[in-house]
């Protein structure tokens, strides 16, 4: 049975993935993000950044195991949205935080762990985001673009160790996102072995 088409899912997924931006430059302009503006605006993007990227990667997994295929039509766009905070966390630090001041930017990427796992995570999803197009999976091919695009389990990792470091007492909410990530890839792990073992007709078992 075809699923319904549901013209109206990514243009809500849009809006709901920039409300928290729109938010944010509304408490700028009226000058009610507290005492250290710059400190909340790093927090929320980074936040969002990890948030939107975790459910790129929660898409097929919720397919393999509830059987949804909504999912799979909007995790092109959560992960792009997630790539856009991400952005914008790293320019709020460059930009604002740092006043672009190269030789403390870099001293900072390569001495304080916490900002060089965050730049990794960033680098990486770079490629992804380039990626992402129907046109970019033609020309690298299925395989090939199905292979890169795991690097995103990778990025989305680094970013849990960057929240993770960043966090200077209750590691609580790091650790969630980890047990989340560590969830996901556990479900597409077993996703793959069930195929192989079908593909080599041995019996599978459910997951």
């Amino acid at each position: 049975m075809a699923s319904p088409p549901l013209p109206w899912l990514k243009p809500a997924f849009l809006v709901g993935g920039l409300s928290p931006l729109a938010l944010l430059a509304l408490q700028l302009a009226r000058d009610t993000l507290g005492a250290n503006p710059i400190e909340r605006v790093l927090n929320q993007t980074g936040m969002l950044a990890l948030i939107l990227l975790v459910a790129s990667l929660a898409c097929t997994p919720l397919k393999v195991v509830a059987g949804w295929t909504w999912p799979m039509r909007v995790r092109k766009l959560l992960g792009l949205l997630g790539f856009a905070y991400a952005v914008l966390h790293f320019l709020t630090y460059v930009v604002v935080d740092q006043g672009l001041a190269l030789a403390t930017i870099l001293e900072d990427i390569a001495k304080r762990p916490f900002i060089t796992v965050g730049f990794l995570a960033l680098v990486l999803l770079v490629p992804l985001a380039v990626t992402s197009t129907n046109r970019m999976v033609r020309r690298l091919g299925f395989p090939v673009w199905q292979r890169l695009h795991r690097l995103s389990y990778v990025a989305a990792s680094l970013g849990v160790v960057h929240f993770f470091w960043r966090v200077k007492k209750d590691h609580t909410e790091p650790l969630v996102y980890g047990g989340v990530l560590a969830l996901l890839f556990a479900i597409r792990v077993a996703e793959a072995l069930r195929k192989r073992r079908a593909r080599s007709g041995a019996p599978a078992s459910a997951i």
